[in-house]
């Protein structure tokens, strides 16, 4: 037990680095990002991920855009714990039979001037899963998509300039009010 102790703090951790995103690209599209959603909303973005029935690996690059590599909050976009808080729905995932109403109850309970964004390739063919019994289909099965991000999964630049695009639609698209 002594000897794995001294091991294991003599030995360094076999991680490997973060990724070096181009620090000046970050910079530049998260702060274009800001600057859109203070002109466009008069406040800053509040997004609500949705899970609903991905693998997971949507969620972690949706998860690092909190971590210090890219720290999101810096620059006013924050993830919010309630659709009812809510500017942007992040779907991840194929819809399963047994998400396909909370999701709808979700974008219903979304305020409108809302937009829904279906990230990755399952959110938005099915990917994979397409076909399966288990699965309706992309989140364009159950409500109407805003923006897709490709990707499996997408990086969190690309997420980042997703949101972007979304956003700099704005200025000829309003986005949509709830349905009545």
């Amino acid at each position: 037990m002594r000897k794995r102790l001294f091991q294991n703090i003599l030995t360094r951790p076999v991680t490997i680095d973060a990724p070096a995103p181009g620090e000046a690209e970050l910079a530049a599209v998260a702060a274009a990002l800001q600057e859109r959603a203070r002109r466009c909303l008069g406040r800053s973005l509040a997004i609500r991920e949705v899970d609903a029935g991905s693998c997971n690996g949507c969620e972690l690059e949706i998860h690092a855009l909190n971590n210090a590599v890219y720290d999101l909050e810096r620059f006013g976009i924050r993830f919010v714990a309630s659709p009812r808080h809510a500017d942007v729905l992040l779907v991840t995932g194929p819809v399963t039979r047994n998400m396909e109403e909370a999701l709808r109850r979700t974008c219903d309970a979304t305020p409108a001037p809302k937009w829904v964004v279906a990230v990755g390739d399952c959110g938005v063919d099915g990917g994979v899963f397409r076909g399966s019994a288990a699965c309706v289909g992309g989140v364009s099965a159950v409500l109407p998509v805003d923006l897709r991000i490709p990707g499996c999964p997408p990086t969190p630049l690309d997420l980042l300039k997703g949101l972007l695009a979304l956003l700099e639609g704005q200025a000829t698209v309003k986005p949509r009010a709830a349905p009545r």
